[in-house]
């Protein structure tokens, strides 16, 4: 796999979009591998089955669960939203799993699979210094119509542009972590980057909605497919080419990942469904929520 790096200047002026672009497209997020041997295939002419509802590729839309699709608009002034770490509702304002909301001025964070950079603006908003990375060029360009100064980078998770002992934090809220094939590598990279005593907090889709079909109502509740299948999930065109994918970890996979990426594991949150949370959308609704867990959330440190 060869690959070239060039730098676009965006709009804001302090805020570059670095872009590093790779020749060829790879079926999991550019690990070196042309497709896994073992996959779940369909092609979006089909039915959806198991994952959720995503939008067609090349449409913007939000980063995480709660995408929808988003008609092109002008620039505009964003709305201030709470850092929403998962489909439930808890935000880090509340949470406070970055550290208390108060104690991020002036830190560097770097938020990965940033999507349309919410959380680098959520960021921003209370004084820290965010930098918004993403695979995405679409999703990037999606956060350049939303505004605000925030620093995009287009890059692989696996291999970070950035200098050792960069940043105070990272995050990420459902992005780059489920559709790596090696997350180690990332874990890794992020720990290089991180300074001492830095907090990496990412949240994923909860394990154990890997044995359940993505449907909100008593459908979603039956297992259909084993907890320990680890086998990538793959959604191809009608020229077999991949389109989606995403990977399986079992949350002792995950543990262990994190640790082998250099990481103490300080936390790992499981928000419940919470009663004024009324939305239904994909595979996420009440009547799920209130039954089996939907987020996973760690909470690590690099020492």
């Amino acid at each position: 796999m060869s690959g070239n790096v060039r730098t676009h200047r965006c709009s804001a002026a302090q805020a570059p979009l670095v872009r590093t672009s790779y020749d060829g497209v790879k079926a999991n997020y550019n690990d070196g591998h042309d497709e896994p041997r073992d996959v779940r295939r369909r092609t979006r002419g089909d039915p959806p089955q198991r994952r959720d509802r995503r939008e067609q590729p090349g449409q913007p839309g939000l980063v995480g669960p709660q995408r929808r699709r988003i008609p092109e608009r002008p620039r505009r002034v964003p709305r201030r939203r709470p850092l929403r770490l998962g489909p439930e509702g808890l935000d880090e304002e509340t949470a406070g799993l970055l550290g208390p909301a108060a104690a991020l001025k002036g830190l560097d964070v770097l938020e990965i699979g940033a999507g349309a950079a919410q959380c680098s603006r959520w960021l921003a908003a209370r004084g820290a210094r965010p930098v918004a990375l993403d695979l995405s060029h679409r999703q990037l360009q999606h956060a350049l119509r939303i505004g605000e100064d925030v620093p995009l980078v287009e890059a692989d998770a696996g291999r970070l542009p950035f200098r050792t002992a960069s940043f105070d934090l990272a995050c990420s809220a459902y992005g780059a972590v489920p559709f790596v094939a090696d997350p180690v590598q990332v874990f890794r990279e992020v720990h290089r980057v991180l300074r001492p005593g830095g907090r990496w907090v990412f949240s994923v889709t909860h394990p154990v909605r890997w044995a359940f079909p993505d449907e909100p109502g008593p459908e979603g509740l039956s297992v259909a497919a084993s907890y320990f299948d680890r086998t990538p999930y793959v959604e191809q065109d009608e020229q077999g080419n991949a389109v989606y994918v995403e990977h399986h970890r079992t949350l002792g996979d995950r543990v262990r990942d994190v640790v082998a990426g250099g990481f103490r594991l300080v936390d790992l949150v499981e928000p419940e469904w919470p009663a004024w949370n009324d939305q239904e959308w994909g595979g996420w609704s009440p009547l799920r929520g209130n039954l089996i867990p939907g987020t996973a959330i760690f909470v690590c440190v690099r020492d």
